[in-house]
């Protein structure tokens, strides 16, 4: 183990629930790896692997990297191998991780809430330009994701990351991954207390710091004084909620223990009130718990939501309290759930007079070139900068009034409407089987033809309805808290096995968080996926009461209505087709 920073104090003697068998936590004596993983993290700090890429891999090619490094340490570092082309979904849980590893990379930016110049917005699009064939996600994460990256232009692409303020360093791998921060911290109108400078000081403490490299699994973070709660507090592993308290004013809630995947957990509010100046001690106490304490025998149990549901929230802040803060947190109720947007989509008021606006690229699918192109329109117009949003969406902070109208047509003329449809503004998509080897199915493009065929048949839908589709049961495009979430898997379509989606319905985060309703097994196929969505908004339209909305119409809805196995046409709707 390294030499720990922020340890626990020996002067207290708080109980420690202990496991009827052990589960690789260190503090509780078990040190010794339990699995590859662990076994790799200790042979060598991950960290150090980025002085091989620079003096070695790059100089002499994918041929050259060690297996352990390639497939381990160099997630750390921002980089996955994507999936060779050639191999379909039926492929991916039969052949071993090597057989689908190409000799290209997945390499994945972090912004970390900053607000991006367009310097920054245009060395990120000149990267994709010149180093990704011209690739470029905007990913649920605030992250740029590229695909096509060799290993001899990583020293080149990190140099101009370095000179843009951005950089890759812990953006995959058993770490602090990158931060969520509020798209409107410091200008929003209607904000609590802008958590910025927090969301630094975390940065400043974790990164590249080996007291926190070697966790048992991935560390999600997220920081938000917005009352929209803009960052999908519910679903992280850490969440700084602003709140207001009585007494001392705006500070911050802590919520622990979120997380999707196949075991999917909402985080728990702890109820306290946190000033600024000490999220970073209350984020350093967190994550040390999870390093000492969480579970590192079996992967599918490392991640901080299964101790947090194992000790409960109360034992998880007596142990924050008396191990690691030495000092008792102030108790404060929760602020509230919101109901409505958090995607800042639209033109907004800034509490100086200006403006900032929401742009929706669809599907988080944009290009170098359109990166590079957006970064002129900044430019052109006086714009402060750009954030990246939890929803693949972009905000432009900093709009003068005067500029707004051309600034909007300008960008409809890109492809980043701030003026979208309800359902571009309201679909997500993973990466999925193009470059991501954990995949099933096809996502990005399934999901804007998917977009697009909606687009046609509802063109003035007058409530928002989220459709989130993933690849794989990995639930990176959060399928669980949709109010339509789309499992990819192989499904039957007659006697073959075709690509398809097992469906969630009625998801939310929020007010009414909660996971989507699964229907015995009901499965689509991708081909039939536009027919089965239009069937089923055709049904809640035509069934719904007056502001019901789609996730509490799912709830009393008749199965063969959620199914799609009957379809009702209602007062003003015509049957689409």
């Amino acid at each position: 183990m390294p030499d720990l920073r922020f340890k626990p104090s020996p002067a207290t003697h708080t109980e420690i629930p202990r496991p009827k068998r052990g589960e690789g936590q260190w503090a509780l004596g078990y040190t010794e790896p339990l699995n590859k993983n662990e076994q790799s993290k200790k042979d060598d700090d991950s960290l150090n692997v980025r002085d091989r890429i620079l003096t070695i891999y790059s100089r002499r090619g994918f041929a050259s990297i060690d297996p352990a490094d390639l497939r381990g340490r160099f997630r750390w570092m921002g980089l996955y191998t994507q999936r060779a082309p050639g191999f379909d979904g039926g492929k991916t849980a039969m052949l071993e991780e090597e057989e689908l590893d190409d000799e290209y990379f997945m390499l994945r930016v972090r912004s970390d809430g900053k607000l991006l110049s367009h310097r920054a917005v245009r060395a990120l699009g000149e990267i994709g330009v010149d180093f990704a064939r011209d690739t470029a996600d905007v990913t649920d994460r605030e992250n740029i994701q590229y695909h096509w990256i060799r290993i001899e232009d990583v020293p080149e692409i990190w140099r101009r990351l370095d000179d843009a303020g951005l950089s890759s360093l812990e953006a995959c791998g058993d770490s602090p991954r990158p931060f969520l921060g509020s798209p409107v911290a410091g200008v929003a109108a209607d904000e609590i207390i802008d958590g910025t400078s927090a969301l630094d000081e975390i940065a400043r403490r974790a990164l590249g710091n080996p007291a926190y490299s070697n966790l048992p699994r991935k560390f999600k973070t997220a920081v938000t004084g917005h009352p929209s709660h803009d960052v999908a507090p519910e679903i992280n592993d850490v969440a700084f909620v602003g709140t207001v308290h009585p007494e001392h004013g705006p500070g911050f809630d802590l919520w622990v223990g979120g997380g999707l995947s196949t075991n999917p957990m909402l985080a728990q509010p702890m109820g306290v009130w946190i000033p600024l100046e000490e999220v970073a001690d209350a984020w350093e106490g967190v994550v040390s718990i999870f390093r000492d304490y969480g579970y590192r025998r079996l992967r599918s149990r490392a991640r901080l939501k299964f101790l947090v549901a194992d000790w409960g929230v109360e034992k998880f802040r007596e142990v924050l309290e008396n191990e690691y803060l030495q000092r008792p947190l102030v108790t404060c109720p929760s602020p509230p759930s919101p109901t409505g947007h958090r995607d800042h989509v639209g033109v907004h008021a800034q509490h100086d007079g200006r403006l900032y606006v929401g742009i929706a690229p669809t599907v988080g699918r944009v290009s170098g070139s359109l990166l590079v192109r957006l970064a002129d329109l900044l430019e052109r117009y006086g714009v402060d900068g750009a954030r990246l949003t939890p929803y693949q969406k972009i905000v432009l902070v900093g709009v003068a009034p005067a500029v707004l109208e051309d600034l909007l047509t300008d960008l409809d003329e890109i492809g980043l409407s701030a003026r979208p449809s309800a359902w571009r503004q309201n679909t997500m998509a993973c990466t999925g089987i193009e470059f991501c080897k954990l995949a099933i199915v096809d996502t990005k493009s399934r999901a804007r033809d998917l977009v697009a065929e909606l687009e046609r048949r509802f063109p003035d839908l007058d409530v928002p309805i989220t459709v989130n589709v993933n690849g794989c049961p990995n639930a990176c495009a959060r399928t669980q808290v949709a109010d339509i979430g789309l499992k990819g898997q192989l499904v039957l379509d007659g006697d073959r096995q075709v690509e398809g989606f097992q469906v969630h319905l009625g998801g939310a985060t929020g007010l009414k968080a909660g996971f989507g309703r699964k229907l015995r097994a009901h499965k689509v196929t991708s081909a039939g996926l536009d027919d089965y969505v239009t069937t089923v908004v055709t049904n809640f339209l035509s069934d719904r009461a007056d502001d019901e909305s789609f996730a509490d119409w799912v709830v009393r809805a008749e199965e063969d209505l959620l199914r799609g196995d009957r379809v009702l046409v209602g007062p003003g709707l015509e049957a689409v087709s």
